[in-house]
């Protein structure tokens, strides 16, 4: 769905929703989204895409470390969960006249 004024497109995920992975290393798991990146397209999602980084030694940690990360997953690979169960979506208007998200699996409105 293309603006007018600001060509960042708008996503069908939100931060916090709960998702479900398309394709990958990490198909068919689930989690909840931490952090959107619009510029990009990309997610951070609890739980998937898990990356092994090394951190070097500093006053904190002498030794240094090795840790696990979500690495960032594009918007397109994901699918909203929406009662436990994946499902696309689409806009309509509310009984206010807000364009609501809604679930065309079930045709109810999703909560924001």
């Amino acid at each position: 769905m293309n603006r007018k004024f600001n060509k960042i497109p708008k996503l069908h995920v939100r931060k916090g929703d709960t998702v479900k992975v398309l394709s990958g290393n990490d198909k068919n798991k689930t989690g909840e989204i931490k952090v959107i990146n619009l510029k990009e397209g990309t997610a951070i999602v609890d739980g998937v895409n898990m990356v092994t980084k090394h951190r070097k030694p500093d006053a904190d940690n002498p030794n240094g470390s090795i840790v696990k990360l979500e690495a960032p997953i594009r918007v397109s690979k994901l699918q909203l969960m929406v009662n436990g169960e994946a499902t696309r979506i689409g806009r309509k208007r509310n009984d206010e006249g807000k364009l609501q998200r809604y679930s065309k699996k079930t045709g109810d409105f999703i909560k924001n």
